[in-house]
C-alpha cells in the first residue's frame, strides 16, 4: 500500500503537515473500527486493517525525516539496511564534532549548525515543489542529505545520553 495514495497526497519529499492532519481526521472518521461494531466480522477486520495503515502512514507523515525516508524508499533511491558511503570531508567534520563531545565543547551547537547547512543545501528541492518529478541529481542530493541527517541525529542522541 502506498501511503501517499492512501492519504491522497502529492508524491513529494516534503508534505504539508496541516494537510496531513486534515486527511488523517477524514480517514479515521471513515475507517475507524469503532464505527463498524455493528457490521460483519469481515467489514470489522477490513476497518481494523485500514485503520492500522492510516495510523502507520500518519506516524510517517508527521515526521519530516520519516517522510523523506519513506519517499526515497518508494522511489527506490535507498534500500533497507543500505551501507551508504558518506563523503570523506563530511566524516572529517563529524570527527571534529565527536572530539568536541569528548572535550566538553559545544558539540550540540556544532551539530545544529551542520543540520541547518544541510537543510539549506536541499531547500530548493524540499520546498516549493509543485510537481513530483525529481531529476536523478535531485534524488541523489536528497539521498545524501538523508544519510547525513541520520548521522547527525545519532550524534545528537549520544549527546542526550
Amino acid at each position: 500500500m502506498n501511503y501517499f495514495e492512501l492519504f491522497d497526497l502529492p508524491f513529494k519529499a516534503r508534505i504539508d503537515h496541516t494537510l496531513v492532519q486534515k486527511k488523517y481526521i477524514q480517514l479515521q472518521k471513515k475507517f475507524h473500527p469503532d464505527f463498524f461494531t455493528k457490521q460483519s466480522n469481515e467489514e470489522q477486520d477490513d476497518a481494523e486493517t485500514q485503520s492500522a495503515h492510516i495510523n502507520r502512514a500518519y506516524s510517517i507523515f508527521k515526521d519530516k525525516h520519516k517522510t523523506l525516508e519513506y519517499f526515497l524508499k518508494q522511489k527506490e533511491v535507498i534500500q533497507p539496511d543500505e551501507k551508504y558511503n558518506l563523503p570523506n570531508d563530511f566524516l572529517m567534520e563529524m570527527l571534529e564534532i565527536n572530539e568536541a563531545i569528548g572535550d566538553g565543547q559545544q558539540a550540540g551547537a556544532m551539530v545544529m549548525q551542520w543540520q541547518q547547512k544541510l537543510e539549506d543545501e536541499v531547500n530548493d528541492i524540499l520546498c516549493g515543489r509543485v510537481d513530483a518529478d525529481y531529476s536523478t541529481n535531485e534524488l541523489s542530493r536528497l539521498k545524501d542529505y538523508y544519510y547525513k541527517k541520520k548521522y547527525l541525529q545519532r550524534i545528537l542522541d549520544r549527546l542526550a545520553d
